[in-house]
């Protein structure tokens, strides 16, 4: 029998949402985080990149403030208004003290509750093989949300006026192939699909199917699998890490 998830914790105010690439959330968890600010949680979103090697027709100077806007509107359908950028290079983060810095610092800066980010494994359920940025950007979170609350690792952000900040209690790993909660996506699915139809350059490029149908198809899909575990009901899944 396929274990029943469990519905994820609820009782938080601020998360933080770090991934590598524009669309990430998108295609991951957008029916969750719509789901979570109408019931008035904070969510803001940090990228390591800003997506400008993922489109082969623009050359990155052109692509990245074009994905930059787009991820901007995209986060927006689902009550986002906080986004950031590290500027790493798309295609090539490393993991790494660096990116575990920057990451600690904006944990740091925002004080959350629940930190989320992508599935850090090299498969995808041993079907396909993820991508390094993915693999660097997830473990480096899941090592950040540590690290923010030591004081003695990256001692510099303390004198940057960065204070400790141990209060992240979980980090939620959405696509992963073995998640262990989920979160009812039937009043956030709607505006998951317009997040990702907002991110039109990047699905023109990557499909002739017309965005919007391609958007509902997918994501309709992956929830209605979720749902099989989670009592029938459309779901975004995660593997949950308690700290």
């Amino acid at each position: 029998m396929t274990t029943p998830l469990r519905p994820l914790p609820e009782d938080w105010h601020k998360a933080l949402a770090v991934v590598a690439h524009p669309d990430d959330l998108e295609y991951g968890c957008s029916a969750a985080v719509a789901a979570w600010t109408d019931a008035g949680k904070e969510v803001a979103y940090l990228l390591a990149t800003r997506g400008e090697a993922g489109i082969d027709t623009l050359p990155p100077e052109r692509c990245a403030p074009l994905r930059e806007q787009e991820q901007r509107a995209s986060a927006a359908v689902v009550g986002v208004t906080s986004v950031e950028f590290l500027d790493h290079r798309d295609g090539v983060v490393e993991y790494g003290p660096p990116l575990r810095r920057d990451i600690a610092a904006a944990i740091r800066r925002h004080r959350p509750d629940l930190v989320i980010t992508l599935n850090h494994r090299d498969t995808w359920g041993d079907v396909a093989w993820n991508t390094p940025d993915h693999v660097a950007v997830g473990r480096a979170t899941l090592d950040a949300a540590a690290d923010a609350g030591n004081r003695w690792i990256f001692p510099e952000l303390t004198e940057q006026g960065l204070e400790p900040w141990n209060g992240v209690r979980w980090v939620a790993v959405a696509g992963s192939v073995t998640p262990t909660h989920a979160v009812d996506a039937t009043t956030g699915l709607d505006r998951a699909v317009a997040s990702l139809v907002a991110h039109r350059t990047y699905i023109e490029a990557l499909t002739d199917e017309d965005p919007e149908q391609y958007a509902r198809t997918f994501l309709t899909d992956v929830a209605g699998t979720v749902g099989e575990r989670f009592g029938g009901r459309p779901a975004v899944a995660f593997e949950l890490f308690t700290r």
